[in-house]
């Protein structure tokens, strides 16, 4: 296959990630802090790919690779934190103690957030594998088009 359709696969399949990222979204399920952090690099992805098909530098296949790379990094932490392998953020996993910086005032406002999500809770999977563990294991099928379009160019 050639570069520009590696290129062109690997930009395809980063948006349609995001898309089905939406999508989920769209159907009820919010996402979670972690959740965001895993869009940002398909996003640049795509900007990259979009840039490379329309002209620019092939030698940017190296950048969608380290995108999709990221993506598919912050997946595995995502997914073992789901499993309870290690400690997520303390602000969106385990029992709360990121809620230490505040007051009683905060805790009691009807302002805050009531709908918190959690990075910590499966709420949804497919052959065992989460949301985010879907995600870093496409990614990483990502990663090896963008490095086989960038060795090609």
């Amino acid at each position: 296959m050639t570069a520009p359709r590696l290129i062109l696969l690997a930009t395809l399949g980063s948006a349609a990630l995001l898309l089905g990222a939406f999508g989920f979204q769209v159907l009820g399920y919010a996402p979670c802090k972690m959740c965001l952090w895993q869009r940002w690099p398909h996003a640049a992805a795509v900007l990259i790919g979009t840039v490379i098909l329309l002209g620019g530098p092939r030698v940017l296949a190296w950048l969608g690779a380290a995108a999709a790379a990221t993506t598919g990094g912050i997946g595995i932490y995502h997914a073992g934190v789901e499993w309870r392998w290690w400690e997520g953020p303390t602000t969106c996993s385990g029992g709360g103690a990121g809620l230490t910086g505040l007051s009683g005032a905060d805790l009691l406002s009807t302002e805050t957030p009531t709908n918190v999500v959690m990075c910590d809770e499966i709420v949804w999977q497919f052959l065992g594998l989460s949301m985010a563990g879907w995600n870093a294991a496409i990614s990483f099928v990502l990663v090896l088009l963008w490095i086989t379009a960038a060795r090609r160019t």
